[in-house]
Order: structure tokens, then C-alpha cells, then sequence
């Protein structure tokens, strides 16, 4: 048969390949790495070449095409499904991975039932041998799924930079590729144990470390790991436990480290490739999340939320969309939490903003360190100059490079609850564009704002619309609508906006600066990073051949294994260092110069309206804008939709939605539906998701 042929086609090749290959410094190890692994790293260095070439992407504003587009990646074509909200371009990604794993397991189970016609064997055996056929061949095709498993993790990696992937869409692909990745690990330990089983050999076997060939042992522990990373994944499991799923996720070490030992360092090199960039990435992020940064404003706000706002050099870049890993060390040394960004990076180069909902245990000890450090008692009181700090651990910042938000003419921004926080940077993104006269897309803004109880709505006020832009509605059509779930009256108060705010302002407008290591950096340093690193790693192992492994004839697999992995951690440490240590050196230089100039200009001319706000300790009251808002009802989708598409006409919508997966469900399924049904006049909604879901 042709699928028997062409597995049997790659197997004769990869034996031609090894033995023609054998001879070479780096042996078997070199053999399989060069043609499983190198792909990975040859397009990852490509892409670093060409980020540097290209050098900072700006952003080109194109005006509206005169014929509107369905475009695969912002297109759902799957909704409410275990896969979530599925673009078209995803669903083509899927199909590839679903098409490569049916057949690889229909190749080996016509490869696995020619090998046992041709063996005399009774009816037990054959079942024995056929189950542990089938596990060789799940564990395979296992590490071929677990070479691309690390890759949309790596927070920094140039490979999503290059197709424009933020890590927050590429955790769904990390998280996707590990269901499947773990079915096949689990089946293929499965099938040895009813093997092993059915051979009266159970206990025997599992325990066995050999020294040539498996070792039985380290891969039960490594499968054990995962499974355990894989039960705490769950939904029920992750958002009732976020700790308990955080913490077992570090097990990600021990899997890796004990599958190594398991299969030896040849087997292991085939998935080597995507780890060790994770590595790189790892090494990258321990370096910058080092560094302690002085919470210079923090905010207590009305709704349960806390506004805090870090000092950052003004070289690094971010977007309205962007987001961080924040770390505060007087809550934990351990936890890291993942937020939008809530200022525009045009509101001021020296200071970037999150806005926290709080939630749970670790956002409810923020707030009350916040209301502590104000003098506080109740909820909210007035503000007060306190010397005491929170100190911070910052990642990123990490998102799309480009504002893709700028892109569309005509926009449509939904949130739930505190999914507001990212469209306040972006509303405050198109204000200070259209105020400066510089090239800004959207003209035309409708923001839809699911939210519980009206105490939410205060929010809106943290942005000081008129002094961004004042008379902006003459330039921008923003028109905010508001849906209060939860309560079917306006409360009596529901005009007082200014107050009930509780504020902690440190005196300095700057305290110790986040680090440019990571997120929208330097891309030369970056890129010399990875590529001393791998450099490093192939001298390494080049070394580790010549003075170590073939004088001592070691043949040792899980020995080996281990070596293996220890030169990837190595080169990252021993030979990445340097290049992240003058980077560090670099960027300190930079900001000394950066202060230099600022001495040289009138301290009070640089402080943004944001610090002036937060000074004054409480919010601005702005001049109203086109806001409706809607209590006991949620947003009908279908009638907005409709109504848009027939007053904006033949135009392309971008569609943001930031909040809960129900929420994204029903954005997505009315942007399919009028896409399905447009007529040649009415426009096409373009659907993006800016919702973190880890």
C-alpha cells in the first residue's frame, strides 16, 4: 500500500542519513538534531536577520479599501466548541496537525501489521508485541508534536515577532499542543503497561533503569509529571486553583530533564530544537524579572480595582495592546500574574500603567497593601503622601509590535468587566494621535461595556478624554455604550465620578526603571542572545565529544541524555550571559544619558497629565461624551451589528473583544454570521480577541 511504501521510504532514508552522518564529531546525537532540530533553529535565525534588517516595524495607515476583505486570520469559523473561537487560519493549522497525526498512526499500524504476519507467533503474543509496537509509535509521534510544544511559549521568541503572534494567542496553540502531545505520551505508557501486564513483567519493567537502550524509569517519572501538569490544566481545576496549577506547571523541568534520560541524547535531540530556544527565552526572562522596580503611583479605584504605575525607560517600546508579567515581592516572591496594559505609550515615555480587577486572594492583598499604604481604614478614603513602597518584578512588555488597532478606519471595542482596561490605552492611543495631528485610522469608535454593578463606571473617568484632545468630537465619532447587568435602576449618586478614590503617590516620578531586556526590545541584542547561545551550544557539545564522551567510551543513554541537556542550559548561561550582561551595560548608558537631557529641561514641563491627575487625588470630570448606558439588559450583538452595518455601509470593522470566553463566544458568532450573510454594501467584521486566558 502507498502509506506501507512511503513508511518504509522514510525509514530507509533516516538509516541512509545516520550511517552516512555517523562518522561526523557529533555522531548519532549530530545526526537526528540536524535533521529534526536545525530546521527550527535555521528559520529562527533567518527571522532574526530579518527583524534586524527590517529594523523597528512601523506602522503604515492605508486608507479603507474601496472593497472589503475576509481575511483568514480574523475570520471564526469555529465558535463555542472545546477549541474555543477558532479563526479560519487556525482551523487550517488544526486540520495540519489532526491530518499528520491520522496518518502517521494509520503508516505504523499497516508497518506494525506487516512485522507481525511475518512472525510465527501464538494469539498472545501477537497482542503483546502489537501493544508495544503501537507505544513505539505514539511515543514518536509524541516528540515530533513535542518539538513545536515550547515554541508559542517563548514569551520573546523572534518566531512569533515575525508572523506577528503575541504570546497570548500563542499560549492557545501551547495549550492545544499539549492535549494532544500528552494523549499520545499517555497512550504510549499505557500500551507498555497492559503489555507488561499481560507478561506477568509489570513491576519489573517499570522499575528498570538500563544503562544502553531505554531506560524505563525516568520516563515513568517524566509521564507522571505530565500527567500531573495536564490534570491541573483543566478549566474547573485551573480557575478554582490558579496556585495549584502554577505551581505543578513547574514541573515542566522535571518532564523534560527525566524524558531526556529516558530515551537517551539521540531520541531526544529530535524535539531538542524548540526546548532549547525555550531555554534561551527562560534564561532571558530570569534576567530582567531580576530586577526590582518601584511601584511610582498606585490607585485604588471604585469597583474593586487597583491602578498601579511603573517608571520605565523611555527606549522601551510597547503598545496600547500590550501586556506584563507582574511580579510584587510583599505578596510573593513565587507568583506572577498576567495584565493589560491600561496607559498609551504616547501618554508618557517615562511610566507604563495596569489596571487590576480584584478577583482573589493575591488581588485583594494588592488592594489592601494599596489602601494600607494611604492610611485607609475603610474602602476608599482620601489620598495621602506615604514613603512606603511596592516593590515589583516586571516581564515584558510582550503583545503585538505593531497596534493593530490603528490599522481599521472603523472600530468596535467590547469589554467585559475589567477587559476596559485595554481600550482605555487604546482610546487614549487614537486621542493623543488625533491631538498631535500625526496619521490616526480610526475615525469612527463604538465601545460596548458589559459590566455587573454601576460602581464599575467610574473607570471610565480614569481617562481625561478633553485634555488629551480637546473638542476630540469633532475629529472622532465615539460614541460608549454601557450595559449594568445586575442592577435595573441607576443609583441616586450615579453623577458623582470624582471621588472615593484612595491614592498612594511616591514623591519621585521615577524610582528604578523597567529593564528593555525583554518584550519590544533592542532586536540586534536579542538576536546576538540567541545566536551566541547556539553557537555556544554546538561548542559545547563539540568539546564535550572530543575531551569527554569518545575518549571514555561512553554509551551510557540516559547519561548521555542528561549531558545533553545540561550543554542547552550551559550554552545559554555560559554564552548567552556575556552577550545579556553588555546588554544590560548598554542600556544602563542609556539612561544616564536619558537623565542628562531631562536635567537639561524644565522638571515640570515632563510630567504627563497622568501624574498630574494622580496628584491632584482625584479623577478629572470630563465633558460627556456619547454615552448611553443600559441597566438590567446585556448587549444584544445581532441588533448592534445590524445597526452598524447599515449606518457605516461598505467599510472594514476591526472587532476587539477583551473579557470572559461567553463573551468572545457571542462577539465571534455574530461577526461569522454577518460575514456569512453581507450584501455587496455592508461592511466586513474583522474579529480580534485580546483576552488572556492562561
Amino acid at each position: 500500500m502507498a502509506d506501507d511504501h512511503s513508511a518504509d521510504a522514510g525509514t530507509e532514508f533516516l538509516e541512509s542519513w545516520t550511517s552516512a552522518t555517523t562518522g561526523s564529531l557529533y555522531g548519532t546525537t549530530g545526526s537526528y538534531f540536524l535533521l529534526c532540530s536545525s530546521p527550527i533553529l535555521i528559520i529562527t535565525f533567518l527571522a532574526i536577520a530579518s527583524l534586524m534588517v527590517d529594523g523597528k516595524k512601523e506602522l503604515q495607515l492605508k486608507t479603507t479599501s474601496r472593497y472589503p476583505r475576509i481575511r483568514l486570520r480574523t475570520f471564526p469559523i469555529l465558535v463555542g466548541g472545546p477549541f474555543g473561537v477558532v479563526s479560519a487560519a487556525e482551523f487550517i493549522g488544526i486540520c495540519l496537525f489532526a491530518v499528520f497525526t491520522i496518518w502517521a498512526l494509520y503508516a505504523y499500524t499497516m508497518q506494525n501489521l506487516n512485522v507481525l504476519s511475518e512472525l510465527s507467533l501464538s494469539s498472545e503474543g501477537k497482542w503483546i508485541l502489537m501493544l508495544i509496537l503501537t507505544g513505539l509509535r505514539f511515543g514518536s509521534i509524541g516528540l515530533y508534536c513535542l518539538a513545536f510544544l515550547f515554541l508559542p511559549i517563548s514569551r520573546g521568541s523572534v518566531l512569533l515577532s515575525i508572523i506577528d503572534v503575541p504570546f497570548e494567542q500563542a499560549t492557545r496553540y501551547h495549550i492545544w499542543l499539549g492535549h494532544l502531545t500528552m494523549s499520545l505520551f499517555t497512550l504510549h505508557g499505557l500500551c507498555f503497561v497492559v503489555a507488561w501486564a499481560m507478561e506477568g513483567q509489570l513491576l519489573d519493567e517499570i522499575l528498570q533503569w538500563a544503562d544502553e537502550g531505554i531506560a524505563v524509569l525516568p520516563g515513568v517519572i517524566s509521564l507522571l509529571a505530565g500527567l500531573l501538569m495536564w490534570v491541573t490544566t483543566l478549566p474547573l481545576v485551573r480557575k478554582k486553583n490558579f496556585e495549584l496549577f502554577y505551581y505543578t506547571h513547574q514541573l515542566y523541568a522535571v518532564f523534560v530533564i527525566f524524558l531526556a534520560l529516558h530515551v537517551g541524547d539521540f531520541i531526544f535531540s529530535i524535539a531538542a530544537g524548540g526546548i532549547f530556544l525555550y531555554v534561551i527565552d527562560r534564561f532571558l526572562r530570569f534576567c530582567q524579572s531580576r530586577r526590582t522596580v518601584d511601584v511610582i503611583s498606585a490607585t485604588c479605584l471604585p469597583g474593586g480595582s487597583v491602578e498601579l504605575v511603573f517608571s520605565k525607560p523611555a527606549n522601551l517600546r510597547y503598545t496600547a495592546l500590550s501586556f506584563i508579567f507582574l511580579q510584587i515581592r510583599e505578596l510573593s516572591w513565587l507568583q506572577w500574574h498576567p495584565f493589560s496594559v491600561s496607559s498609551s505609550p504616547l501618554a508618557g515615555s517615562k511610566h507604563i500603567s495596569v489596571l487590576i480587577k480584584v478577583l482573589g486572594e493575591w488581588t485583594s492583598n494588592l488592594k489592601g497593601k494599596v489602601l494600607h499604604m494611604s492610611g485607609t481604614e475603610g474602602e476608599y478614603g482620601l489620598r495621602s503622601q506615604s514613603r512606603s513602597k511596592i516593590t515589583a518584578s516586571v516581564e515584558g512588555p510582550y503583545g503585538h509590535e505593531i497596534p493593530y488597532h490603528l490599522t481599521y478606519e472603523n472600530l468596535i471595542l467590547v469589554a467585559g468587566g475589567s477587559g476596559i482596561s485595554p481600550f482605555l490605552a487604546v482610546l487614549s492611543d487614537i486621542l493623543h494621535l488625533t491631538n498631535q495631528g500625526k496619521p490616526c485610522l480610526p475615525k469612527n469608535v463604538l465601545l460596548i461595556w458589559a459590566i455587573r454593578k454601576s460602581n464599575e463606571l467610574r473607570l471610565l473617568s480614569t481617562l481625561n478624554m478633553e485634555s488629551i484632545c480637546p473638542n476630540f468630537s469633532d475629529k472622532l465619532d465615539l460614541e460608549v455604550r454601557v450595559y449594568v447587568t445586575r442592577e435595573s435602576h441607576p443609583p441616586l449618586e450615579e453623577g458623582n465620578i470624582g471621588e472615593d478614590i484612595s491614592t498612594s503617590v511616591s514623591p519621585l516620578l521615577r524610582g528604578s526603571g523597567m529593564s528593555v531586556l525583554v518584550g519590544t526590545g533592542n532586536r540586534i541584542w536579542s538576536g546576538a542572545h540567541v545566536i551566541s547561545s547556539a553557537v555556544g551550544f554546538a561548542v559545547l557539545m563539540a568539546l564535550l565529544d572530543i575531551f569527554y564522551i569518545n575518549p571514555l567510551n561512553i554509551a551510557t543513554w540516559w547519561y548521555k541524555g542528561l549531558l545533553l541537556v545540561g550543554c542547552m542550559i550551559g550554552s545559554a548561561i555560559i554564552f548567552g550571559g556575556p552577550v545579556i550582561y553588555l546588554w544590560h551595560r548598554w542600556e544602563k548608558r542609556a539612561v544616564v544619558a536619558e537623565e542628562a537631557d531631562d536635567r537639561e529641561k524644565d522638571d515640570g514641563s515632563q510630567q504627563s497629565e497622568h501624574f498630574k491627575t494622580m496628584q491632584e487625588g482625584v479623577v478629572p470630570k470630563d465633558r460627556p461624551v456619547a454615552r448611553t448606558t443600559h441597566y438590567g439588559a446585556r448587549p444584544n450583538f445581532e441588533e448592534i451589528f445590524t445597526s452598524v452595518s447599515e449606518r457605516w455601509g461598505k467599510v472594514d470593522i476591526g472587532v476587539i473583544v477583551c473579557g470572559p470566553a461567553t463573551l468572545q463566544s457571542s462577539v465571534a458568532k455574530q461577526c461569522r454570521s454577518q460575514n456569512l450573510r453581507r450584501g455587496a454594501l455592508h461592511p466586513v467584521f474583522h474579529y480580534n480577541s485580546h483576552s488572556f486566558d492562561l
